[in-house]
């Protein structure tokens, strides 16, 4: 008697194709391999809604754009203080914002956080510095000069050994930030108490 074929199993089936002299087997693909597939579909779908429908999550050119913020951020750190680099400095988000931070933390308690100082309050210490009147000049190089060495008499403290120069740049620009390059600088004498 002769020995019947074994019965091919379902795992054996080969596809009717041949392609290249090629013939395949028509199993069913891992579960592992499904539930990959399946999650990397929930994830593109979460994603697209993220960035597409909702417009939740930065675009491609906000990221660049931030991203060259900060590189110029980086660059104008280790250049030459001037009057030209200071403008420039402060009209770059990146470094206005730091300066914000460095002032918030060290001078707004003098000159207050509206940096309007005793023209706002009569009990603040440090002067107006939104307005066009300095008392110890008002170029870029000036102030940051003044914020370096500061004046004791007044009671502004010395500051270039405590902030280091980048920091002093940064609230140098900050201040900047809220003039305009070419306003008009009007120098007041220092009042005696």
């Amino acid at each position: 008697m002769t020995p019947l074929p074994p019965e091919k199993s379902e795992e054996d089936r080969i596809r009717p194709h041949v392609y290249d002299g090629i013939q395949e087997f028509d199993k069913r693909l891992p579960n592992w391999w499904l539930y990959t597939l399946y999650l990397t579909i929930v994830f593109w779908v979460g994603y697209w809604a993220y960035f597409e429908w909702f417009r939740a999550g930065p675009t491609s050119a906000q990221e660049v754009g931030a991203e060259l913020a900060r590189i110029e951020a980086a660059r104008l750190a280790v250049a030459q203080v001037d009057d030209p680099t200071l403008w420039q400095m402060s009209r770059n988000p990146a470094i206005t914002a730091a300066g914000r931070a460095v002032y918030d933390a060290n001078c707004a308690a003098c000159h207050l956080a509206s940096l309007r100082g005793k023209a706002e309050s009569p009990v603040a210490i440090g002067p107006d510095l939104t307005d066009n009147v300095w008392v110890y000049g008002g170029r870029p190089v000036e102030v940051h000069a003044l914020i370096t060495k500061g004046v004791l008499a007044k009671g502004m403290p010395t500051w270039g050994p405590v902030l280091g120069p980048r920091k002093i740049s940064e609230v140098t620009a900050f201040l900047l930030s809220r003039h305009r390059e070419g306003d008009p600088i009007v120098l007041q004498p220092p009042s005696t108490p």
